[in-house]
């Protein structure tokens, strides 16, 4: 088992690897996951595609930018991306042609050297239309936005809600008009919304641009009105087009509702980064930072990390070596609730505290310090982890330490002796702290997250600044094979001996296949569970501009409510 080697007298404990890489079990676990990263790394590049080079080249022909080339020509030049939601809509909609991306590009870059949220609309799928997971996606930057007091820029070209679907897009809290409503709380909380309209910008979403701070639109292929030529010659009989309704000239000479005129994309997108150059500087970091330091191995060693089989054993203090600084790492009741990894280290030179699952199988042991004959099992949370956990949470929040939680949990501990321990209990509390956290939060999902572990260690419901998945990751209330036994089980309760064995058989392949297509991670990213899936070797890449993100929003007071004790 890999442990923290000697402090020798060192303000941090070294961690050390015992995993040899050269070893056959490593390197056939490497050649599995680097193979699986690349299936959905194609996955991804043709996502990125839009609608295909044909309708991108649809819009360059109308003398458009694509919305990833207008954010390429928006952000400095050497600035990261990090793309929010690229796999949103994923599955969801193949009886239209599909929506890859959902029809919007969103992410974060830095503009004149501030950090920024963007949102494009992608006009090369279905002219940009706004369907379910489009709400979702632009909701999620909206919030991304406000929780980090980042600025946000949208690029506005988009033909509206996507009609087939609108009782899905429309009404309900948190459907199209929950982005205005954002607008406004934005605006109200200070956080600069800029909006260029560079190409349609239609009905309700006409509010968007205009409820920014500042708006801006390109002549000849940005147009925005309320009811568009078709329905204006539908509901008055007048007939007039596009460009005349409410093109560039309509609206910014004559109507004065949009700020700024371009004759073209580029000059539009020049303006605004002129523009950002002039805004109040950033707040101070409100995280400690210091000088960054590479990890104590290689980060391209995570492919051979994880085991091919779920339930097999692994060291996360492995995981832990190839993330932190230099591998420096300070456990937090090392010996204690050991199904749990706490501590504090450093990414990148952020600095940031650790919980994560131990999927190793560890010995509990007595008050007396003895070993009991008792083995913990991997990935479970016991009430001992969970106590720990909720002690860490509470004092990284008193310190104004970001929390990282990395997840591969089965979930809590269940059964007689569990039960009169007040597992519930332990982990309401954990629940409890977790909820009120007022740190950065950011998740980290390598492996399993079923049931109440998901919410215990910072699951979507919880409020993670971030959240990023390796294609390891599978999200979902149980495993499919427990998934599977459970409901035959209760099949079989209810029928008695009325299922055949081939019934049996049938029942049961059904259910697992039907988890196992839920249980895998682009079903999540479709539905945004998580903001992404990550390559494994990337991932201090990823934490360290996600660490960045949340950096400089004000850290409010931390209390919680009623603990159980």
């Amino acid at each position: 088992m890999l442990s923290p080697s000697p402090r020798n007298n060192a303000p941090m404990s070294k961690l050390t690897t015992a995993l040899t890489p050269e070893d056959e079990p490593f390197a056939r676990r490497h050649r599995h996951w680097r193979r699986r990263w690349l299936e959905v790394a194609d996955e991804a590049a043709e996502l990125e595609q839009g609608g295909g080079e044909a309708a991108l080249e649809k819009q360059r022909k109308k003398g458009k930018l694509t919305a990833r080339e207008r954010i390429a020509a928006l952000i400095d030049g050497d600035s990261p991306w990090l793309e929010v939601g690229l796999f949103a809509g994923w599955g969801q909609y193949e009886e239209w042609g599909g929506a890859p991306g959902a029809g919007v590009v969103v992410g974060c870059g830095r503009v004149s050297g501030r950090d920024v949220i963007i949102v494009a609309n992608d006009a090369s799928v279905k002219a940009g239309a706004w369907f379910p997971a489009t709400c979702k996606k632009v909701l999620r930057a909206q919030e991304i936005a406000l929780e980090n007091r980042l600025s946000i820029i949208y690029l506005v070209d988009s033909a509206g809600v996507f009609l087939p679907l609108q009782d899905e897009v429309f009404p309900d809290r948190d459907h199209f008009g929950r982005a205005f409503f954002n607008n406004a709380r934005l605006s109200a909380e200070g956080v600069f919304q800029m909006a260029a309209v560079m190409g349609s910008c239609v009905a309700g979403g006409a509010y968007l641009p205009i409820m920014s701070d500042e708006s801006h639109i390109v002549e000849g292929t940005g147009s925005i009105f309320l009811a568009g030529p078709h329905l204006v010659k539908a509901a008055i009989g007048e007939q007039i087009d596009a460009e005349e309704l409410g093109g560039a000239e309509v609206q910014a000479d004559v109507s004065g509702i949009i700020d700024h005129r371009h004759p073209d994309d580029l000059s539009c997108l020049a303006k605004i980064r002129s523009q950002f150059a002039q805004l109040a500087p950033e707040p101070p970091l409100s995280v400690a930072r210091r000088d960054s330091s590479p990890p104590a191995s290689a980060e391209d060693e995570l492919y051979g990390l994880l085991p091919i089989e779920r339930s097999r054993p692994y060291d996360v203090r492995e995981l832990l070596a190839r993330l932190l600084d230099g591998g420096e790492f300070d456990e937090f009741k090392e010996t204690y609730g050991q199904s749990l990894v706490c501590g504090t280290g450093w990414i990148d030179g952020w600095a940031v505290g650790i919980v994560a699952n131990q999927r190793d199988v560890v010995v509990r042991r007595t008050g007396t310090g003895e070993k009991d004959q008792e083995l913990q099992i991997g990935g479970v949370l016991y009430s001992d982890s969970a106590d720990k956990a909720a002690r860490f949470v509470e004092l990284c929040n008193q310190k104004g330490v970001p929390l990282l939680f990395i997840q591969d949990v089965t979930g809590f501990m269940v059964g007689s002796r569990a039960e009169r321990g007040g597992i519930i209990k332990d982990g309401a509390k954990l629940v409890n702290v977790v909820s009120n956290s007022v740190v950065p939060k950011i998740t980290l999902f390598v492996g399993n997250s079923f049931g109440a572990g998901n919410y215990a260690l910072c699951g979507k419901a919880y409020g993670a600044r971030l959240s990023w998945a390796w294609p390891s990751a599978a999200i979902g209330v149980m495993g499919a094979e427990q998934a599977s036994q459970t409901l035959l089980s209760i099949q079989l309760k209810n029928r008695g001996d009325e299922l055949s064995d081939a019934e049996r058989s049938e029942l049961e392949s059904q259910v697992t296949d039907s988890y196992a297509r839920a249980l895998d991670v682009r079903y999540a990213a479709s539905r945004l569970w998580v903001d992404g899936i990550v390559d494994p070797a990337k991932t201090r890449e990823v934490l360290s501009m996600s660490l960045q993100v949340c950096a400089r929003a004000p850290i409010a007071p931390f209390r919680t409510g009623v603990l159980q004790t």
